[in-house]
């Protein structure tokens, strides 16, 4: 699988919730990955970044943030200039979807979970 280099917005330790399921299940595709959260942690040895690190050469941004949550990065994912954003579900979000598509950026909304699962990630 070619290496697309995913930033999980919404990274948690906690194993039981889907933001932690994807960063493992990323990690175990080889595709490299870059958690962020609202609390310092690790996922199996990756640090999970705070704030609005910057972080370069990201294909694939992957949302695990309400749509509320969201407004405040809406720049941050914008600037990183990914090459699709993936809404799992709950997180969709007309309004970014939109000014996404405007900057020539994929919307998809799907889970990557299932994405992996299925190797049409």
């Amino acid at each position: 699988m070619e290496n697309k280099k995913t930033l999980v917005l919404g990274a948690t330790t906690k194993p039981n919730r889907y933001a932690y399921l994807a960063t493992t299940r990323l990690q175990e595709n080889n595709i490299e990955v870059v958690p962020v959260g609202i609390r310092e942690g690790e996922i199996n040895g990756e640090p999970i970044l705070l704030g609005k690190p910057e972080v370069e050469n990201i294909h694939t941004v992957t949302l695990y943030l309400n749509p509320q949550r969201q407004e405040d990065y809406y720049d941050y994912i914008l600037g990183l200039n990914p090459k699709r954003i993936i809404f799992n579900p709950g997180t969709e979000n007309a309004l970014l979807s939109k000014l996404a598509r405007e900057k020539g950026i994929e919307s998809v909304v799907g889970c990557t979970l299932v994405m992996l699962s299925l190797k049409n990630y």
